[in-house]
């Protein structure tokens, strides 16, 4: 399956995960042309090579009747949270707000007129459909933050276009890449504290917070500043399927989303496509130690936890301490019998503690195929995937057929290996 991982380890805001996912296509140029085709009034993007930490990434400027505006040193951003948030330009006093200087003098637009301009663009109903979703989500999150209604909620209407901009262009990209699963890392939100139009506020804004509820996000001690912003939080609200580390993928392309101010680490979100294998499932493993159990006991446990949905038990010799020798019990199972495998287990050892690891599992296709021979019928277990192929007999059969002879097992499979049909 295709697999699109972000990795937020510098935050994330609308402008840098849209250049992110712009650097995961060859033809860049060719996208940027489509971005335009979509018509947003007043707007254009250009992409420009950037450079942090000695990495070249890119960064979508959104033009607003032909310029880009300023960016606004972090102590003199007034951020504006009225406006369905600011993005990039938006990475407020971290990552790049475009600041307005006539602030106050522009006016401000409501849900409805968003929706109306929304409407009016040159893209599939579908793509459409996900841009509203996520400035549903900004309304929410604004109207729990402010005490009003959604329908009230009102968008500084330069950052709307902004914002309008960097969503329409990642609801875009995410349509034309078409990844099975995005898969986004924990958020860092930043430090400190954020300058609004309203005074000064605690990062992650009031906001941010409210739409990064559910999802794996941390502060950062090391940078001061806001790194995650609302729209790039309602993004990733929107668009994630999981969260968590990368998981194990055959990587394709990897795209890197600059944002404009430098920091010792490298200012960018990672989008990484590739492909994982759509056979990988998850296991829990779970793991104690014991040092007062006889082998009888250990034996007579396993056994439980195999009826308990185990697939596999077993137990490993350690030294514990006070120098006494003990045993490491080991038990995978499936998600949906972890609890009852942790009652077996402490119902039938004397374990007081229980440890428990969550890992990809990656297994070939198992088949049973039957055959006949001289011995009566024998069963094969024929296994692929991952370009490997493997057959062997199934041992219980060809015990008993020792048992009824008085030939090894290994005699029997060279004797039998005639009577497998061809591959």
């Amino acid at each position: 399956m295709k697999i699109l991982y972000l990795e937020c380890k510098m935050g994330i805001a609308g402008d840098m995960l849209a250049s992110a996912l712009l650097g995961t296509f060859e033809d860049k140029e060719k996208i940027i042309g489509e971005l335009n085709s979509m018509g947003i009034p007043k707007v254009a993007y250009k992409n420009t090579k950037t450079e942090k930490c000695a990495v070249v990434g890119e960064h979508i400027s959104v033009l607003i009747d032909g310029e880009e505006e300023e960016s606004a040193d972090v102590s003199d951003h007034h951020h504006d949270h009225e406006h369905s948030h600011n993005h990039d330009h938006e990475h407020e006093h971290h990552q790049d707000h475009h600041h307005d200087h006539d602030h106050h003098e522009h006016s401000h637009s409501s849900l409805y007129e968003i929706e109306e301009i929304i409407e009016g663009l040159n893209i599939p109903k579908e793509i459409r459909s996900d841009i509203r979703e996520v400035y549903q989500l900004l309304a929410e999150a604004e109207s729990e933050v402010h005490g009003v209604n959604v329908s009230d909620i009102h968008f500084h209407e330069v950052g709307k276009l902004d914002a309008i901009a960097d969503i329409a262009a990642v609801c875009y990209m995410m349509h034309e890449i078409d990844p099975d699963k995005v898969i986004v890392s924990p958020i860092n939100v930043g430090n400190g504290q954020v300058r609004t139009s309203h005074g000064i506020l605690p990062v992650p804004a009031p906001a941010t917070a409210n739409l990064l509820r559910g999802i794996p996000s941390y502060s950062s001690d090391r940078i001061s500043g806001e790194l995650c912003t609302p729209t790039g939080a309602a993004l990733v609200k929107y668009f994630a399927f999981d969260f968590g580390a990368q998981p194990v993928m055959a990587v394709d392309r990897i795209g890197y989303g600059m944002g404009k101010k430098d920091f010792p680490q490298a200012n960018c979100v990672r989008a990484i496509v590739g492909e994982a294998n759509d056979e990988a499932d998850v296991v829990v493993e779970l793991s104690c130690n014991v040092d007062d159990m006889t082998p009888e006991e250990i034996g007579f446990a396993t056994e439980m936890l195999f009826e308990a949905g185990a697939l596999e038990v077993y137990t490993i010799s350690i030294a514990m301490k006070k120098n006494r020798p003990g045993f490491l019990l080991t038990c995978m199972c499936r998600e949906d019998k972890k609890e009852t495998v942790v009652k077996t287990i402490f119902k039938h050892t004397t374990t007081i503690g229980i440890r428990e690891n969550v890992s990809n599992r990656y297994v070939l296709t198992r088949q049973i195929e039957k055959i006949q021979t001289p011995y009566g019928e024998v069963r094969i277990k024929n296994s692929s995937g991952y370009d490997v192929q493997r057959r062997k007999f199934e041992y219980d059969d060809l015990a008993g057929i020792s048992r009824r002879t008085g030939k090894s097992v290994i005699e029997l499979k060279k004797e039998l290996i005639d009577f497998l049909p061809e591959e």
